[in-house]
């Protein structure tokens, strides 16, 4: 093989546990592997980035990856983690959500490269005609309650309770792993921490079904260094649907890691080399203030996820609530952007009618809109060089006109470094 896939999760600290012989039976050949994606929501998010990640390396090693959506699993729900029992979803919802699924992971992997392109399977194609009788029979027999039980994620519920369903999660997964080992010819599945046990008792399936060669590597669980959880903030998730997070959230969220975070986040979330990493954590010490480390990281994920337009729309709106942006800066921002960089800014509203030939800057500040107080004051804050149209300065023979407009709608006013108004033009 070109690359030793192995090694490379190893040095990225990428590796949680790992079956003995999965790196020489790696090295041997070109090897299908997979990981499991949870369909239950229409969009990912970066908790499912470290899944996705292992994939591409998996890929750029030179190896086919197959990434399974659970659409009938995902009627299931898997136990591993959880402290209750979640809701199953419908059909119609779960096939939405695989479709979205697939559409983002096609961002990351390559489903066009010859012999090792990506492909994605649902599981729901082959368990749709699999009957209980069948199943029981075929796979259950083959795994003792003593076995299932051991398994921590069962363990661990015992006393508050486990419903069949969810016991039964461990055989499910199980048949897929042997599945894609007999019809896709998988030897390796990948997966989080937790799921150490349910990855397991597939490759237990497949000794005990077929003796087929079969292997697992698990990948760490992140954790931020002030303890909090990878993934959160306070308004939730981070996805990696631009309609639930913007490109700009997104950027910001990696922008705002710790160095210490950085130092982890950039290993596990970029493809960059070793020694790129190494170099850019050097400059990154010699001048922390800078922040290098944190935007090479937050560029690099950003770019991958929504592509190079959205990484300068977040630039652009970054630039923006830092004090260093100009007019063309605010018109490269989404409507969404705009506001999520404002929330809160008072606005006020003049019709497209009186708007038709211009406003004087003196109306849009006091006359027509209320900002301030009085026309006088608009005049004092005008001579004494506040005022500000879309960031730039602007003196009292100013006219806003239909140029001014941001996404043909709105115009910032602003009045000294932090007193923002929003002209909404409708």
């Amino acid at each position: 093989m070109a690359k030793n896939f192995i090694e490379e999760l190893k040095w990225r600290g990428m590796i949680h546990d790992m079956m003995p012989g999965t790196e020489e039976a790696l090295m041997k050949k070109m090897s299908a592997g997979y990981i499991g994606f949870d369909p239950t929501a229409d969009s990912l998010h970066i908790g499912n980035l470290v899944q996705i990640m292992t994939l591409t390396h998996f890929q750029r090693a030179g190896h086919k990856p197959f990434a399974l959506v659970g659409g009938a699993t995902g009627m299931v729900g898997d136990p591993s983690g959880k402290s209750q029992e979640r809701n199953l979803l419908d059909t119609e919802t779960l096939n939405h959500n695989v479709a979205c699924v697939k559409k983002q992971l096609e961002r990351f992997l390559d489903f066009d490269c010859g012999e090792n392109s990506a492909e994605m399977v649902n599981n729901y194609d082959w368990f749709k005609e699999f009957s209980f009788l069948d199943f029981i029979r075929d796979v259950g027999k083959h795994l003792s309650i003593n076995y299932m039980l051991a398994k921590d994620s069962v363990k661990s519920r015992l006393d508050s309770g486990m419903s069949f369903t969810e016991f039964s999660y461990q055989l499910v997964q199980g048949y897929d792993f042997y599945h894609l080992n007999k019809h896709k010819n998988c030897i390796l599945q990948l997966g989080g921490s937790d799921q150490w046990g349910n990855i397991v008792t597939g490759t237990e399936l497949i000794r005990r079904k077929g003796g087929g060669e079969a292997y697992a590597v698990t990948t760490p669980l992140i954790k931020k260094a002030d303890g909090t959880k990878f993934g959160k903030t306070a308004g939730g998730s981070i996805w990696l649907d631009s309609e639930k997070t913007s490109p700009y959230e997104y950027y910001q969220y990696w922008l705002n890691a710790s160095d210490a975070d950085a130092e982890n986040f950039i290993k596990i979330f970029t493809l960059m080399t070793q020694e790129e990493i190494n170099n850019t954590i050097l400059e990154h010490k010699e001048a922390p203030h800078l922040r290098v480390l944190q935007k090479a990281l937050a560029e690099d994920i950003t770019i991958r996820t929504h592509g190079e337009d959205a990484l300068k729309t977040a630039i652009a709106a970054s630039k923006i609530l830092f004090g260093k942006s100009t007019s063309d800066d605010l018109k490269l921002l989404s409507e969404k952007d705009f506001f999520a960089i404002f929330n809160g800014v008072p606005q006020a509203k003049i019709s497209k009618s009186d708007f038709e030939n211009g406003i004087g800057i003196i109306d849009a500040l006091a006359g027509k809109t209320g900002f301030l107080k009085s026309n006088g004051e608009a005049r004092r804050e005008l001579k004494g060089n506040s005022i500000s149209v879309n960031k730039e300065k602007v003196n009292d023979e100013f006219t806003v006109t239909k140029k001014d407009l941001i996404n043909e709608k709105y115009v910032l006013l602003g009045k000294g470094k932090k007193n923002n108004y929003i002209l909404i033009v409708e």
